[in-house]
């Protein structure tokens, strides 16, 4: 179970659709295009729930009819960092409807031994102090992975940032709580926990591998 304070940080989609869409993901005969379609979808449910406070501002337009009013995303096109290479599957999503978002990369890969997060690649935009972030990394599952994804883009001073996952496990959101307190996480589900390889369970196995079809 998550305490209070976790749960005040975590936002879990609870929706119909998200829920149908979840089950499908975790059955293990899922063929890899239908795999990477479904993550697309998921990617596009969790940036519409990013993306409600969004700052707007209002501009005068000319429809057909008549001279109108309406609102417009205000400041600069926000910044997608996926953590390579799982997290591509939610950006190719989340793209759907950001077309003109930025995209930046994290490589990190986990450790076998010590499942910390060992960082390969790190490639971002130049102007982030002026830009809303959201950084996708599907499984949240020590917390080790998304905890230096974070730490590495807050060393660009983003306007704000946020962590878009799949599925995620209590163990990993307390740890990435305690360690980014100002950064809130959206994801479609908390699972029961991990097992002794740290893996999420009953999770959806490895992201990348379906993805791409490498295992």
């Amino acid at each position: 179970m998550l305490d209070s304070a976790t749960l005040k940080q975590v936002h879990v989609l609870d929706h119909p659709l998200v829920a149908h869409k979840l089950t499908l993901l975790r059955e293990k005969g899922l063929s890899t295009s239908s795999f990477r379609e479904i993550v697309a979808e998921l990617g596009v449910i969790l940036a519409y729930e990013m993306t409600r406070s969004l700052r707007t501002t209002e501009i005068e337009i000319e429809t057909p009819v008549a001279v109108t009013r309406g609102r417009v995303i205000d400041g600069k096109k926000l910044v997608l960092i996926p953590v390579l290479r799982a997290g591509l599957g939610l950006v190719d999503g989340m793209l759907r409807i950001l077309p003109s978002a930025r995209i930046g990369h994290v490589g990190l890969y986990r450790d076998p031994k010590t499942l910390g997060a060992v960082e390969y690649y790190n490639k971002l935009p130049a102007d982030l102090q002026e830009r809303d972030v959201i950084v996708a990394d599907p499984m949240l599952a020590t917390g080790n992975s998304a905890i230096a994804a974070i730490g590495l883009v807050k060393r660009s001073t983003p306007r704000s940032i946020a962590l878009a996952c799949l599925v995620s496990a209590p163990e990993g959101l307390r740890k990435f709580v305690a360690a980014h307190p100002d950064v809130p996480v959206f994801t479609a589900a908390v699972d029961s926990g991990l097992n002794d390889h740290g893996y999420i369970v009953p999770g959806l196995g490895d992201a990348g591998d379906r993805l791409f079809g490498t295992k």
